[in-house]
């Protein structure tokens, strides 16, 4: 019973790590990171993942001056928001109905973790 208690909070305790990594890497590595996440959780074939990088690619470099921004918590996330919808609304073109599912799924859900960590901080 401990056990996959302990490796379920590892688990927990990377994949906020890798969270926290990203504000420090380069739009090219978010980019790569977030297809690499897309490919094995939604299964894009190889042309699907060539332009879901292209997209991630793009909008990881929209999102450089706000996540380096002194402007106030607010602000960048109102930035965040608007620039968040266009790229859904460009990955929605690439992804089939089934996939663009999981992936609201899977966005809805780390929303949610990251109100949480939020909260308890």
């Amino acid at each position: 019973m401990m056990l996959p208690m302990a490796i379920l909070f590892f688990t927990q305790m990377v994949m906020a790590q890798q969270a926290t990594d990203l504000k420090n890497k380069t739009p090219e590595q978010r980019a790569g990171f977030q297809t690499s996440m897309m490919k094995s959780k939604l299964n894009l074939d190889s042309d699907q993942a060539a332009k879901v990088q292209a997209i991630n690619l793009k909008y990881a470099q929209k999102f450089e001056p706000i996540i380096k921004s002194d402007d106030s918590r607010f602000s960048r996330l109102r930035q965040a928001r608007a620039l968040q919808k266009a790229k859904d609304a460009e990955l929605k073109t690439v992804f089939t109905a089934s996939q663009y599912k999981q992936y609201q799924d899977f966005e809805a859900e780390m929303r949610e973790k990251l109100k949480d960590k939020m909260a308890g901080n």
